[in-house]
C-alpha cells in the first residue's frame, strides 16, 4: 500500500512500473541501461472516492490515458532507483492535491461605505470631464 494521504491508501496492484531508456546525461551508459521510469496508476483499481478521482483526473491533464490510467514519466536522474522514487513522489503530490477539496467561495456584498465612495468617485470624475469640455451648459 502506498500512503499519499493517511486517509487515502492506494493498492500497490494499481501501480505498474516499467523502465525505459532515457535521453540526457549519462554518457555511454544512456544507450545501454533503462534508467527512466514510466509509472502507471490504474484509476479503476485504486478505490478512491468519486470526488477525489474526478479531481485527480482533472489535475492529471495530458498524463491521463484513454483507458483511465495516469502515466508519470521520471527521467531526471541517472539511476533507476532515484527516478523510481521521483515518480512515486510526483504521484503522491498529485494525489495529495486531489485529496484537498477546493474551498467554496462565499459571495460577499460591498459595504455601504464602499458603495458611497464609489458613487462619490463617479460624481467627481463626471464633474472633471464636464469641466474639460469647451461648451458650457446653461441651466
Amino acid at each position: 500500500m502506498t500512503d499519499a494521504d493517511p486517509a487515502l491508501a492506494i493498492d500497490e496492484r494499481a501501480i505498474e512500473e516499467s523502465f525505459i531508456r532515457a535521453s540526457g546525461p549519462g554518457g555511454q551508459n544512456v544507450n545501454k541501461v533503462a534508467t527512466a521510469v514510466q509509472l502507471r496508476l490504474d484509476l479503476n483499481r485504486t478505490g478512491l472516492p468519486a470526488a477525489v478521482r474526478a479531481r485527480l483526473e482533472k489535475l492529471a491533464g495530458r498524463r491521463l490515458t484513454q483507458e483511465g490510467a495516469i502515466l508519470i514519466v521520471a527521467r531526471r536522474f541517472r539511476t533507476q532507483e532515484r527516478n523510481r522514487a521521483d515518480a512515486r513522489e510526483a504521484l503522491a503530490r498529485l494525489i495529495a492535491r486531489a485529496a484537498k477539496a477546493p474551498v467554496k467561495r462565499v459571495p460577499t456584498r460591498p459595504t455601504k461605505a464602499s458603495r458611497k465612495r464609489r458613487m462619490e468617485d463617479k460624481a467627481h470624475r463626471a464633474r472633471t470631464k464636464r469641466t474639460r469640455s469647451g461648451v458650457s451648459e446653461r441651466e
